[in-house]
């Protein structure tokens, strides 16, 4: 049998087992188990325990369950009471009103969650009823919260840059710098979008809300204090190199334990759950992960990366014609595979691609989390439109259409990068190294 027709099997394998329904992560070690058994002499069961213990034993990797539990902590608090009465107050001044906590709500709880789903649920169990109940126009409400809380990918912390990092080797911290102005500037889209609306629907944007005073206003963000600040010792840990990403985690489980203990919301069962959704969440990524780092053994031995990357390159694309095929690819791939998925699967055969046409590293794994964001909100498998119905019981296609014009806004912010590479590589150029 030639090499083109074992690569034939190889690849039907993979798209038969993907499409099987069965678990990504045993899907990816299935699709390896062929690879190695069709390409290579090597006994497949040693290669598979030396490939996965080399993916994951990585110290890097620990950031991911700290990252996630802090955020499975603070969805279990009255974070999401407390946010609207913080900042329904100062949005309400702003052209659009309180539509705007949709999105400064998921850029906030983004901060110290990583996790689009989560952000989602948590933000929306407080913005939905309130909206509703003051007469905004529900696809408005839905819209800009399913676009929004897709800024838990990209603001840090991130489960999807700490993946992407660990599969092409690039520093957890600088890449969770790299997310910070994209992340902002993406929510400034979002809130414009809101601002133009409310010129041109006059109509449907409800009465003002009674004025508030400074102090007023001040008193009722007192909730939100503690959570601004658990934000600037994540964050700020690492910008100042006073730690890593991972001992940054570690400081914001103690913050978010701190946070939930104070607002009188941790108890043993909120602990508990808390663990167990957070070791849920972590072993799944691992699963994953593990699958990866097989499959991307077992097509090393394929050639098929190498085989792409240089039929890539004898077209002779230019930079942006390439970033413009991968944006189309990472779309059609993000309708059928949660963003994770779509990272650890074509990164072997993406990252060969990149470095050859010489594309910053950093700066494409914020242009990856953006287009994976974007997969999030789009139909079929778009992950936040079913947290999403599971939460309103509206049909998959109508909140699909509310969060179209946030699809659109994030093409926008892809040609922003694309003009502006500063936005992302700024801040990573010039954060202090953590010493050791």
């Amino acid at each position: 049998m030639d090499e083109l027709t074992l690569t034939g099997i190889f690849l039907f394998t993979l798209f038969f087992l993907l499409g099987s329904g069965v678990w990504i992560g045993l899907a990816l070690l299935g699709v390896a188990f062929v690879g190695m058994e069709l390409f290579t002499s090597r006994p497949t069961g040693d290669a598979m325990f030396t490939a996965i213990w080399s993916g994951s034993a990585s110290w890097t990797l620990t950031a991911l369950p700290l990252f996630i539990w802090m955020g499975e902590i603070l969805f279990r608090t009255r974070l999401s009471e407390d946010m609207f009465k913080g900042l329904a107050p100062w949005m309400a001044g702003l052209p659009g009103q309180l539509l705007h906590t949709n999105v400064v709500g998921c850029t906030v709880f983004a901060a110290v969650s990583g996790s689009s789903a989560a952000t989602l649920t948590t933000v929306g169990k407080m913005s939905i009823p309130e909206l509703r109940r003051r007469g905004y126009p529900d696809y408005m409400t839905l819209g800009t919260l399913v676009g929004a809380s897709t800024l838990g990918l990209m603001i840090p912390p991130s489960l999807t840059l700490i993946v992407y990092g660990v599969t092409i080797n690039e520093s957890i911290s600088k890449l969770f710098m790299a997310g910070v102005f994209p992340g902002l500037v993406l929510a400034g889209l979002f809130m414009g979008y809101i601002a133009v609306w409310s010129f041109v629907r006059r109509h449907e944007v409800p009465p003002k809300e009674a004025r508030m005073s400074f102090g007023q206003k001040l008193y009722n963000s007192r909730f939100l204090i503690p959570v601004i600040l658990l934000i600037g010792l994540v964050i700020g840990t690492i910008y100042t190199g006073v730690a890593t990403a991972t001992e940054s985690a570690a400081f914001g489980v103690i913050g978010a334990l701190t946070l939930a203990a104070l607002q009188g919301s941790l108890t043993k069962n909120t602990f508990i759950e808390s663990l167990m959704g957070a070791t849920r969440t972590s072993c799944m990524i691992a699963l994953i992960l593990a699958g990866a780092a097989f499959l991307a053994l077992a097509m090393g031995f394929t050639g098929l990366p190498a085989t792409v990357a240089e039929y890539i390159g004898s077209l002779e694309l230019s930079p942006l014609t390439l970033i413009f095929a991968l944006m189309c690819f990472y779309i059609i791939v993000g309708m059928f595979l949660d963003g994770i998925s779509s990272v650890v699967l074509t990164m072997a055969v993406v990252e060969p691609m990149i470095r050859q046409a010489g594309i910053d590293l950093l700066w494409f794994g914020i242009f990856i989390v953006v287009v994976v964001e974007m997969a999030q909100i789009t139909p079929p498998i778009g992950f936040n439109l079913f947290v999403m119905q599971g939460m309103t019981k509206k049909p998959i296609g109508y909140i699909a259409k509310t969060a179209f014009p946030m699809f659109l806004l994030m093409v926008v912010m892809v040609g922003i990068l694309v003009m502006f590479p500063e936005l992302a590589t700024y801040l990573p150029e010039n954060m202090k190294q953590t010493p050791g």
